[in-house]
């Protein structure tokens, strides 16, 4: 039988506290289901970093605990990418967060399905909460993004009056992402061996945030036009030196005007 998150309380009333990681607390260390979901989670947060879009007292974690005390029971869950814009203080090797002790409540939760089920969708109440239950009336994540990476389907859920709403993408197939000041919607393509749909951030603007590999390609490229334009103007300046020498006129020689 499922142990009830408080048998004193009501099955509505729900009372939260913000309390550190017990000593004696194991977190679960399960291993990952698929080699694609580090891949996936990876991906988010480089590209970020190439844009310089993160700051010191930012915590951009992949299956990382998230806990809370609920009507006196520890319970932590671990979302496979999570973004909270400040933390009270920057640790190193930080193996949990407690929302409001520690920093802000997280901004983004996202979870990746797989080929077995989760608990990305469960609203179960009972000990322990699933992971919709948990994010949508505990944490109160402000955004909740669901995405299966086989098919590219992106669900991308906001917090209004303490329900997840799902969102409609714009015409690009995006998602505006207030609070970080980009967009997030789905790519498909191949990054370290994997080929398949991945997701991606673009500025307001609409320019896709590059990857490492992708920016030392732009900047190949940049480098091979500049090289190409230096090349045209070398034949030009020959192609006139040549014309004048043809009329007889000296190139090193030319009036003044």
């Amino acid at each position: 039988m499922a142990t009830q998150l408080s048998q004193a309380k009501s099955p509505t009333e729900l009372v939260i506290s913000w309390e550190a990681l017990p000593k004696d607390f194991q977190l679960e260390d399960e291993p990952v289901e698929n080699t694609g979901q580090p891949l996936l989670a990876g991906a988010l947060r480089e590209s970020l970093e190439i844009s310089g879009f993160i700051q010191p007292q930012m915590l951009i974690a992949s299956n990382f605990g998230l806990c809370a005390t609920v009507n006196e029971q520890f319970i932590a869950k671990a979302p496979d990418w999570v973004y909270v814009p400040s933390v009270n203080e920057v640790v190193a090797n930080r193996k949990s967060y407690t929302p409001n002790l520690e920093g802000d409540i997280p901004a983004i939760a996202i979870e990746f399905l797989s080929d077995t089920e989760g608990g990305e969708y469960s609203v179960k109440r009972t000990y322990p909460p699933g992971k919709w239950f948990f994010y949508e009336q505990i944490l109160q994540i402000p955004i909740y993004v669901i995405f299966e990476p086989n098919g590219g389907l992106l669900e991308y859920y906001q917090l209004e009056n303490k329900r997840y709403e799902l969102k409609q993408p714009d015409e690009n197939g995006r998602n505006w992402i207030d609070v970080m000041g980009l967009f997030l919607g789905t790519w498909q393509g191949t990054k370290e061996g994997r080929t398949g749909y991945w997701l991606r951030w673009w500025d307001r603007d609409g320019n896709l945030l590059p990857w490492a590999v992708e920016q030392i390609e732009q900047e190949r490229q940049r480098a091979e036009q500049e090289r190409q334009r230096a090349e045209q103007e070398r034949q030009e300046k020959e192609r006139l030196i040549a014309y004048l020498q043809s009329q007889g006129i000296d190139p090193n020689n030319l009036p003044s005007f």
